[in-house]
């Protein structure tokens, strides 16, 4: 699996945040959230594309094969 990419971040003067992805707005994050966030991606714990990529929720969940096996996906 590649690692998540493309992404990027902007604190706005009222404190939220703005998660882009490809230039496109992915999350928008206001009060505790944002501060949670930051602090999170602001910290050297890892990757900040996998952080921004968990809290927009656009990470792979491990169930693609299941899901692509299902008979009702099979054609």
């Amino acid at each position: 699996m590649p690692a998540p990419s493309g992404f990027t971040y902007r604190q706005r003067g009222d404190g939220s945040v703005v998660i882009t992805h490809h230039g496109r707005a992915a999350a928008t994050l206001r009060g505790t959230r944002a501060a949670r966030f930051l602090a999170e991606a602001d910290a050297e714990a890892g990757d900040p594309q996998e952080v921004m990529a968990r809290w927009t929720g656009n990470y792979r969940r491990g169930n693609e094969r299941t899901a692509r096996d299902h008979p009702r996906n099979r054609r």
